[in-house]
């Protein structure tokens, strides 16, 4: 499957089979991550993988992961984040969302579903997984096996602006 098709079938699934991601499955979703490129290779991102019900339910304190039986909390590092030196913005949260984006990418290659949730309560988070302060939680990944028929691969052109409103040149 070449990228542009692996792009456009990827959806947000929020519905998920009672089946256990495969160990094999999880580990290239991983490598996906660690591939990654990060600002100045700093590399400012933790994972954390939840599988076990006890893990999932302190998940479902902060979050609805949708009955998926795996979950990745993204979380950025501020001590090892670089710093843009012009106005002192500090990417770790650009560079959690790249490896994000990776994962969700190798999931739907893999035959996974995936979303990317945003909403949640980061405070709980942090204190159901012992979180230290300088790991912030910036996303949870949900992955699992889709319970849910597929989004079409060809909706871009009717939920997307068109390319003509996405770009411009100068």
């Amino acid at each position: 499957m070449d990228f542009l098709n692996i792009a456009k079938q990827r959806y947000s699934v929020r519905s998920y089979k009672k089946k256990t991601v495969e160990e094999e499955k999880l580990h290239k979703i991983l490598e996906a991550a660690h591939a990654a490129p990060t600002a100045a290779n700093l590399q400012p991102v933790r994972l954390i993988v939840v599988q076990s019900e006890e893990g999932l339910a302190k998940i479902g304190k902060a979050a609805n992961i949708f009955g998926a039986p795996l979950a990745i909390i993204v979380c950025a590092d501020h001590e090892k984040a670089w710093v843009r030196p012009f106005d002192k913005k500090q990417t770790c949260d650009i560079d959690a969302s790249i490896l994000t984006d990776h994962m969700m990418l190798e999931a739907t290659e893999l035959g996974l579903g995936s979303v990317w949730i945003c909403a949640f309560k980061p405070d709980i988070i942090s204190r159901e997984f012992g979180l230290p302060k300088y790991l912030e939680p910036i996303n949870i990944l949900a992955v699992g096996y889709g319970d849910q028929e597929a989004a079409d691969p060809n909706r871009h052109s009717q939920t997307r602006i068109p390319v003509s409103q996405l770009v411009s040149y100068r």
